[in-house]
């Protein structure tokens, strides 16, 4: 019988820190919202990467070495464990550094009394096969979560693979962030017994409609906005996102995040003669997104692999509709024309198409922001707290 509090240790590299506190923020929401509303003590280690020299010269590398070895968010306490990261061969080594690093972490907290009841972990690979080493290296039973191209892209690497599915094997539970990704896996041979479908929710605190009129203002907007908020990386297609730009020539449009293709962009709004109607914002925190979102028109996401886009959903809850692909739990989400639109193509043509109905015939964003309603974190957490629960059960009575 477990006690009244379950003990239980999230580890992820993808885990909001001092230096990008962005990074795998919907991890740290799951979690915020599970301890919420239910028993549940947790301490977070997230490793990060070992890097000598500190400073912005050094790019994230020097940001991740300015990380303290152990910090405080949201009454959380997070520990940094060091990890070594091998140019070019890391991604075959990087799994055994990490549970290297998990398990020195682990062995410093249960010397200062926490000894956990299950590992709550977070991405296949690297973290969820270094997680199944740290578990059996403490005989813990422990929990895996997929969230998109670790099954999407990363699963797609033989090596990868073979190690995922040990690891899921071992696992006393495999959680998807959509029905898409479970299809994949029971597609690669897992079992589908052992995978559990828990969507990600939306803060509908933090995500509301708010300062449309003052943000617009503020930042010189007249007609109507698309937006995009994301990393700006090749996959995200964010050549879409200036090609309906292109083809609306009365909309502004609004890019906010960081990435290697910003110049690539920037060069691109010049080709398109879109420059003037094309800001690049850089990257916001969480509390500065929900203006952004309030003041736009449409929210665009063309990717072209997404696992369950958290974007989406904050859009929503701000009263703004979607244009999205039928990739990842797009279809999952966009279920009506109150929520947006599913783009018929990954082709510019089809998501100037999408945009243009949206624009000709907006919903209203009450309706848009009560769809979003229905995707509130409690369904979520409940069904987390009765996986953890059930797999600490049947380890103490086989104990």
């Amino acid at each position: 019988m477990v006690s009244s509090s379950l003990k239980t240790i999230l580890f992820s590299s993808l885990f909001p820190n001092e230096q990008e506190p962005s990074l795998g923020i919907f991890v740290e929401n799951r979690l915020r919202h599970l301890i919420q509303h239910f028993p549940v003590d947790c301490r977070v280690i997230a490793p990060v990467p070992f890097f000598p020299l500190k400073g912005e010269i050094f790019g994230r590398y020097g940001r991740m070495a300015a990380i303290a070895l152990q910090e405080e968010r949201a009454g959380l306490t997070i520990d940094h464990p060091r990890f070594l990261a091998v140019p070019k061969v890391g991604m075959r080594l990087t799994p055994l550094t990490l549970a290297q690093a998990g398990i020195r972490a682990m062995e410093r907290l249960r010397q200062q009394g926490f000894d956990a009841d299950l590992i709550d972990a977070h991405y296949l690979y690297p973290d969820g096969v270094a997680a199944a080493r740290v578990a059996r290296h403490f005989g813990k039973p422990f929990v895996l979560t997929a969230r998109g191209s670790d099954v999407t892209e990363i699963a797609d690497y033989p090596f990868a693979w073979k190690q995922m599915r040990q690891a899921i094997k071992a696992a006393g539970r495999v959680i998807t962030v959509s029905r898409s990704l479970k299809r994949a896996l029971v597609t690669k041979g897992v079992d589908p017994a052992t995978v559990t479908v828990l969507r990600n929710g939306v803060d509908l605190q933090r995500f509301s409609p708010t300062r449309r009129a003052e943000t617009r203002a503020a930042l010189g907007l007249r007609g109507p906005v698309l937006l995009y908020v994301g990393w700006l990386i090749p996959r995200k297609r964010l050549d879409l996102v200036l090609a309906a730009t292109a083809a609306h020539t009365q909309v502004t449009t609004l890019i906010v995040g960081t990435g290697p293709d910003a110049g690539r962009l920037e060069k691109q709004t010049q080709a398109l003669n879109i420059a003037d109607r094309v800001y690049f914002l850089g990257a916001k925190k969480p509390a500065e997104l929900a203006p952004l979102y309030s003041a736009a028109d449409v929210l665009l996401l063309p990717s072209d692999r997404e696992g369950w886009a958290n974007v989406l959903l904050e859009a929503m809850a701000c009263g703004t509709p979607v244009v999205t692909r039928d990739v990842g739990a797009g279809a999952d989400l966009v279920t009506s024309d109150t929520a947006g639109r599913i783009a018929a193509a990954g082709t510019a043509d089809a998501v100037a198409d999408a945009v243009g109905k949206i624009l000709r015939d907006p919903p209203r964003r009450e309706d848009t922001r009560r769809f979003a309603e229905g995707f509130g974190w409690e369904e979520t957490s409940a069904g987390q707290w009765n996986i953890f629960q059930g797999l600490v059960d049947c380890h103490d009575r086989c104990a």
